[in-house]
């Protein structure tokens, strides 16, 4: 790959010289040989018809005047003597051009036409000697030596002289070979463009992927560098406002406490009951904030995980604190994934599910290259619009904001950066009989 041109625009151009060179090449050469063909065409009917008036004065001869008569005619084209081919001599296919100009000029006659290899010195090419043979009136063989240009003796072996339908034929594998070579070479030299843009969609999905490979065509690099440099400056971003989301609600948590320490004196047990309701709102939200700055930053480390295991301790604990959850399958599976990472992410949809729908089924099953997993509730289901959008932080569908049913709003966002960093995929869809179903799809780990 290092021998082309380092741009693309060169490499396209270098791609249709390449094309046009091939056509014109291919163009002249069925050019040259549709012309020789047509050449010989006309020789060969000339001879044809030139032996057909010999043959007819020979026949017309009385046989003793016959020998006398072709040694003073001696054509210039045509040699004639009265005797058979020789021995070494070879029958010419019936398709060969000569053979049958030979039959439309004699149709009433049978006509033969023999190839005599010969050999023009000891260092010379192989090259042949046409001779016809007609079978006269009176049973005599008259032959003929044809004065054509020399044929070597492989044009004659193959017996397949060019014809229109071979040029045609050759004409077709022509476009097909050029049509196969662009597109092998237009494949060549959008192939970065492909990998550039399907590497620009795949940073919305995963911010944190690696760097793209600068190399390739001059004006691909370049945007693959500026690609590069917009994907870390976008990380710088969202870490910097990660940081700002932790350390708000880090030390929120510190003047929370000292409040719910001062609540305590409040005399009026109505009024210290709503007060520590509400810090303990408060310090609910700055621990869900501190733990979606966590979600977004932590790289998550990756191992093979028993996720039957997983699920079964996750419905355990779930029945502990007395929530309707329960597996629907026995399946055992492993998969590729960070264990307290995924745990939490699982936990937080069977406590949405919980909290919007009451029961939970979970189910498992295993397909070519992903683990799936649903996270089913029975509760009322979503509007299709929000199907997406409560995975955004911060996002409540309830119009109220309650505490006590909306929640904080970042427990699907929570979810949704644990998954996505461990290059699972998750979404939500209405079931069909209702309740929310959450669709988890984890990589599996190839199989030795």
């Amino acid at each position: 790959m290092r021998l082309l041109p380092r741009t693309l625009f060169a490499r396209l151009m270098l791609i249709w010289l390449l094309g046009i060179a091939a056509v014109l090449a291919v163009s002249v050469t069925l050019f040259l040989g549709e012309r020789d063909r047509f050449d010989r065409k006309v020789l060969f009917e000339g001879i044809a018809r030139e032996a057909a008036t010999a043959i007819d004065v020979v026949d017309q001869l009385a046989p003793h005047e016959r020998e006398r008569w072709i040694e003073s005619m001696g054509r210039r084209r045509l040699r004639l003597f009265l005797a058979p081919p020789p021995e070494d001599a070879r029958p010419l296919p019936p398709r060969f051009p000569l053979v049958e100009s030979m039959r439309a000029a004699l149709p009433d006659r049978d006509v033969r036409i023999y190839a005599i290899p010969q050999r023009d010195d000891d260092r010379g090419p192989h090259h042949t000697r046409l001779v016809a043979v007609v079978t006269l009136s009176d049973g005599t063989s008259l032959s003929m030596r044809l004065a054509i240009p020399q044929v070597p003796a492989t044009g004659i072996a193959s017996g397949t002289p060019s014809t229109p339908a071979r040029a045609l034929a050759a004409l077709v594998a022509l476009v097909i070979g050029i049509g196969g070579l662009t597109w092998v070479g237009v494949r060549i030299a959008t192939r970065p463009l492909t990998r550039l843009a399907d590497a620009a969609r795949a940073i919305g999905e995963q911010p944190n992927r690696p760097a793209l490979d600068e190399h390739g065509p001059a004006e691909v690099a370049y945007a693959a560098a500026a690609l590069n440099q917009m994907q870390a400056n976008i990380h710088e971003h969202v870490r910097d406002r990660t940081r700002i989301l932790a350390a708000i609600s880090h030390d929120l948590l510190t003047p929370i406490t000292r409040l719910r320490l001062r609540a305590e004196q409040v005399e009026d047990d109505a009024l210290r009951e709503r007060i520590q309701a509400d810090l303990d709102a408060m310090q609910s939200l700055a621990r869900e904030g501190l733990d979606y700055a966590r979600s977004m930053d932590a790289p998550p480390r990756l191992q093979n995980l028993d996720m039957g295991a997983l699920l079964d301790s996750l419905c355990a604990d779930a029945q502990d604190m007395g929530w309707a959850v329960q597996r629907t399958d026995a399946l055992t599976a492993t998969c590729r994934a960070d264990p307290m990472g995924l745990r939490r992410a699982l936990w937080n949809l069977v406590e949405n599910g919980i909290k919007f729908g009451q029961r939970v089924d979970i189910a498992m099953e295993r397909q070519a290259s992903t683990l799936e997993l649903s996270i089913r509730d029975h509760g009322p289901g979503l509007p299709e619009d929000e199907l997406e959008k409560v995975f955004e932080p911060f996002y409540r569908t309830e119009a109220s904001r309650n505490r006590d049913t909306g929640g904080t709003g970042l427990g699907l966002a929570i979810a949704h950066n644990l998954i996505t960093a461990q290059h699972g995929r998750i979404r939500l869809e209405n079931a069909a009989d209702g309740g929310l179903v959450a669709r988890v799809s984890l990589p599996v780990p190839p199989r030795s």
